[in-house]
């Protein structure tokens, strides 16, 4: 399995008010597999999301991601290795004000010292090409819309190809077209063997991954397979 929590538990505060953001939570996400997180705000949707990054730790429980139990690794060495292996994108964009688009999306590569400097270039342009932004290359993030940041925001999570892709929102901010262009993308790298997971509130990306994982109360409460999956499953069963 490429993601795998095992009786995770997250909890904030002090013990008289003590907050459960995650209860005991077991899930298992393969290779190539598009989830869409799904639940009510407050749920644990995010935190779930943080455990699997690393950008937060568990306080009982562990989080195996590529097999390595990445809460084990000093801060630097974690930094590193979800540079290369794991792409997010953040509810609120995150890009860097000072530079351009494209230097956004050439930072990931930079910091991880992947690829030449030209290559870097070359390749960020291509992922502003695939989210449609080419002509945004030489623009500022304050020169943007919400939905061109989150696009850019996109590309820059895909910038060291790397084997995941979690994503908080990636719809949020942008009208139904381009949003239908972004889960295309998300169903395109999930086919290609890259394991994709996403929060959303949208039921029209939810309907569109491989499988849904409801949570509530910081509970995993249930995994099943979405609209798409099921149709594609009775087209199988009707053509056998």
């Amino acid at each position: 399995m490429v993601i795998r929590l095992k009786n995770v538990t997250k909890t904030y505060g002090e013990k008289n008010t003590q907050v459960v953001a995650l209860n005991h939570v077991n899930l298992t996400i393969g290779k190539g597999e598009f989830a869409a997180v799904i639940g009510k705000s407050g749920s644990g949707k995010s935190t779930l999301l943080n455990m699997i990054t690393g950008i937060d730790q568990p306080t009982s429980g562990t989080v195996e991601i590529l097999g390595k139990n990445i809460h084990r690794f000093r801060r630097s060495r974690l930094a590193k290795w979800r540079g290369k292996n794991i792409g997010i994108v953040f509810q609120f964009f995150q890009l860097m004000p000072t530079l351009t688009a494209l230097e956004n999306i050439m930072l990931p590569m930079d910091f991880c010292r992947t690829y030449t400097r030209q290559k870097q270039m070359e390749r960020a342009f291509e992922l502003l090409q695939q989210v449609g932004m080419a002509d945004a290359a030489r623009k500022f993030p304050a020169e943007l819309s919400g939905g061109e940041q989150q696009r850019v925001a996109i590309a820059r999570a895909l910038a060291n190809d790397p084997p995941i892709i979690v994503a908080d929102e990636p719809t949020g901010s942008l009208d139904s077209k381009t949003a239908d262009q972004i889960i295309f993308l998300f169903e395109q790298l999930a086919a290609r063997g890259k394991t994709v997971v996403i929060v959303t509130h949208d039921h029209t990306l939810a309907d569109r991954a491989d499988r849904l994982i409801t949570v509530v109360d910081g509970k995993v409460t249930g995994s099943s397979l979405s609209a798409k999956r099921k149709k594609l499953r009775q087209k199988e069963s009707i053509s056998r």
